[in-house]
């Protein structure tokens, strides 16, 4: 936080004497109970004056004497609410008539500038205590709340935050409330939200009949029976079921046809997650903080959590209760016996956004589940959970959504101007830059499905409403059938389109606030690239101003369509058809690896034979896949990344176990490069591939195998970054692309660059996924409003 104190106007030289002082405070000090601890620190320390809440900042005036004041801005800078986040404090002395008798909080101003929207904070303890003490009048309530906690984002219509501009503008606090919301020494004093059980929203199901105390236990009772409910939360709904029952979880996923893919599972408390899994120093802090994100955190064995909840995987997405309403499905007064382990798992059809009210859950929700618990508290903006990772101790970000989105990335330069970047097609989340602030949205999601095109439009449309602004130009993507490209082209604004997998590096390069131009890895499953062929596996020379594509891992055929993107086996059939001499070469392999019978074979050999369905690629993404499926871990997917990690989870099987030491003949690729007509660097993957099947054919165990692969595609990128850095001199490598979720790869290329002597960035708050692209497309179009 950085405070900035003006002296030109006039000197403090004589202690006593009454000075004034305009304190302008930036960054998150709405909806984090700003006012309220302000006026507290002037009456402790005795001074006089004002606070007001302009919208982009919190305005302060102060009078006393110069010791008062120097102790006032003190006692802000070193304790500010809890949940604020001061970015910035300027003080300036003014010169006034004026006199202050005492100190008040005046009513909310609207003024233009940089905006910082609060997210959606988790219940805070003493709300938790409250709601669970018999003698509290807030007894039970489903939607306690204070100025340090509650819905924020999520229930906001415009700036600045203030109740009659939020969806609890419906709710007339009682006077109770209101003498709370109006008193400075309560918890609740400016609190927007404060409601109890007399004036607050109410929950209800939309199957049943029941309201209040009777819909909550008769959705325990379904739950704690192993049926499935819809839960109303604050972000959107949840499918609930009992993660410690076999039959809830098949059921559940029969209902989600989601056969493997992982559920998240919402514990009790921290007595829970250690019971069920590992934790290492630091991840405690980030469970069982204000933002309480799903966290990815390593199994034990025995636990009480079946594996039908996140089968094949050594890794459990975990978080824990943090609105009321989820305290309230661990622990209530009915006298029912729930388990401490509950799946929560975003409610919606496949590829639609997550339900937000009762005509999207009675539309998609009905045959999914058996009761729905809802409210009618009205939701403005939808909010996923937060997904993380964990990489040499810090988090590593998945899903950016509740209770991160939309906080500011603030970048170094002197831009002026607004822009929209749309994002990419798959993981959708938006971005608006204004000057040097870019505001990620909440994840929005998949825009194959229609509803999600309408969510993108409506939320960003909400965006732009609360921020403020209009933008001069809308970023996206350069595939030309990207649904998130035809809205930003429905927009009327100039367009301005951004390569896949240079906006993925420029998104890394903006996060770490790095200004020197780097050499970029980008890796993932499927980018268009300006020469119209699939890229996924790219070394670029990248500022931001532009980039060149230096290198690129081994080109390939893949044939199949779509489907090939899903089966696996058809990459790895596509490969060993465009390498072999003759047919039946390629058949006598494919058939010794199991990885299709003969009349898929001619199927696929009849593509690449005669260039039918077949797509020139460099996805590193199709290259895992294609190595899943011959090592017989994963042939076919059946959600997106699910034969890649399932070989990092091989990989990661052989590594733990030491099994690369039973090999000690094992040794990684010989150097072997070439490099193409136009003189860029090709990594030779079709090699370490073939190797990988030698081994294979020789006997050699799968898991050794995938962590042999991980390891020498790890080689290679450093190969290439070294090759790359003594053509342009440049040292600093940035790791992004979907790709680089896969932390076993992370950690060796990381490794491996390091100790050749680069610089490396990484991503940490900003997925390297398509959910992170966007923050890459707005900086472009910041840097770069010259070319409209």
């Amino acid at each position: 936080m950085k405070i900035k104190e003006k002296t030109d106007v006039f000197s403090d030289s004589i202690h006593s004497e009454t000075v004034t002082r305009q304190v302008r405070v930036y960054g998150i000090v709405q909806g984090v109970g700003f006012r309220p601890t302000v006026s507290r620190h002037a009456m402790d320390t005795g001074i006089t004056g004002s606070v007001c809440n302009k919208g982009p900042y919190v305005e302060i005036m102060i009078q006393g004497t110069k010791e008062e004041c120097d102790a006032f801005l003190e006692k802000l800078s070193l304790h500010p609410p809890k949940r604020a986040a001061i970015l910035k404090m300027d003080v300036k002395p003014l010169e006034t008539e004026k006199h202050w008798e005492s100190f008040e909080i005046i009513e909310s101003e609207k003024t233009k500038g940089e905006i910082f929207i609060s997210p959606d904070i988790a219940i805070c303890e003493e709300c938790r205590k409250e709601l669970f003490d018999k003698h509290d009048r807030r007894y039970l309530h489903p939607f306690i709340n204070c100025t340090c906690c509650g819905p924020r984002m999520t229930i906001l219509d415009s700036l600045p935050y203030d109740r009659e501009r939020t969806s609890m503008k419906e709710f007339p606090m009682c006077p109770s409330c209101q003498q709370e919301y109006t008193s400075p020494e309560t918890r609740r004093y400016d609190a927007q939200p404060v409601c109890c059980n007399e004036c607050g929203p109410q929950v209800y199901l939309l199957k049943g009949k029941a309201k209040g105390s009777d819909a909550i236990t008769q959705v325990r009772r379904l739950i704690s029976q192993g049926h499935i409910a819809a839960i109303k939360g604050i972000g959107g709904f949840h499918l609930c079921c009992d993660a410690t029952s076999q039959e809830a979880v098949a059921l559940l996923r029969e209902r989600k046809h989601r056969p493997h893919k992982p559920f998240a599972v919402m514990m009790r408390d921290m007595d829970t997650v250690n019971r069920e899994c590992f934790l290492e120093q630091g991840q405690e802090e980030i469970l069982d903080g204000h933002q309480k994100p799903i966290l990815l955190l390593r199994k034990k064995n025995g636990g009480k959590v079946v594996s039908q909840t996140a089968p094949g995987n050594p890794s459990l997405g975990v978080m824990l209760p943090y609105a009321p309403i989820h305290l309230l499905l661990f622990d209530y007064n009915d006298g029912i016996s729930m388990p401490d382990c509950l799946v929560m798992t975003s409610a919606n059809e496949s590829g639609a956004p997550i339900c937000r009210d009762d005509q999207d859950a009675e539309m998609e929700l009905m045959d999914l589940c058996d009761e729905i618990l809802s409210h009618d508290r009205k939701i403005r903006i939808r909010a996923d959970d937060t997904v993380m990772d964990y990489f040499e101790g810090k988090p590593y970000m998945i899903r950016r959504s509740r209770g991160y989105a939309p906080l500011p990335f603030i970048l170094s330069g002197e831009e002026q101007g607004v822009v929209l970047a749309m994002g990419g097609e798959l993981k959708n989340s938006f971005c608006v830059g204004v000057n040097q602030m870019y505001y990620p949205s909440p994840y929005v999601g998949d825009m194959g499905d229609i509803r999600t095109v309408k969510a993108l439009k409506e939320t960003v449309q909400r965006f732009l409403d609360l921020l403020e602004v209009k933008p001069e130009a809308v970023v996206c993507d350069m595939h030309p059938l990207y649904q998130s490209g035809a809205a930003a082209r429905e927009m009327g604004l100039p367009v301005i389109e951004v390569q896949h997998h240079y906006a993925h590096i420029l998104s890394c390069m903006a996060e770490n606030d790095c200004q020197e131009p780097v050499i970029g890895v980008s890796f993932d499953g499927t980018g268009y690239g300006t020469d119209h062929t699939i890229w996924g596996g790219e070394i670029l020379a990248a500022d931001y101003h532009g980039f060149t594509r230096i290198g690129c891992v081994s080109p390939f055929l893949q044939a199949g369509g779509d489907a090939s993107a899903r089966e696996g086996w058809r990459i790895a059939v596509s490969m060993i058809c465009g390498w072999s001499r003759t047919r039946e070469e390629a058949w006598e392999m494919v058939q010794s690896l199991g990885l299709c019978d003969k009349n898929a074979f001619l199927l696929q050999y009849g593509m690449v034979e005669r260039k039918w369905n077949v797509v020139t690629s460099t996805s590193v993404g199709r290259i895992y896949d294609a190595v899943s499926a011959i090592l017989g871990i994963c042939r076919q997917s059946t959600y997106e990344g699910e034969a890649a990690t399932s070989l990092q989870f091989a990989a990661m099987a052989g590594e733990s176990s030491g099994m690369e030491m039973v090999f000690p003949g094992l040794t990684l690729p010989d150097e072997r490069w070439s490099l193409s007509p136009d003189t860029k660097i090709i990594m030779d993957t079709e090699t370490l591939v073939k190797q990988v099947i030698r081994f294979h054919q020789e006997g050699i165990p799968a898991e050794c195998l995938a962590l042999y692969f991980h390891r020498g595609l790890a080689f290679q990128i450093g190969e290439a970054c070294r090759r790359a850095r003594e053509i342009n001199g440049r040292n600093t490598v940035a790791l992004s692309g979907g790709v680089f979720q896969n932390t076993l790869l992370l950690k060796e290329t990381k490794k491996r660059l390091e100790q050749d002597g680069f610089q490396v960035i990484i991503h940490q708050m900003v997925p390297p996924n398509d959910g992170g692209i966007a923050l890459g497309q707005a900086v472009y179009a910041m840097r770069n409003k010259d070319i409209l």
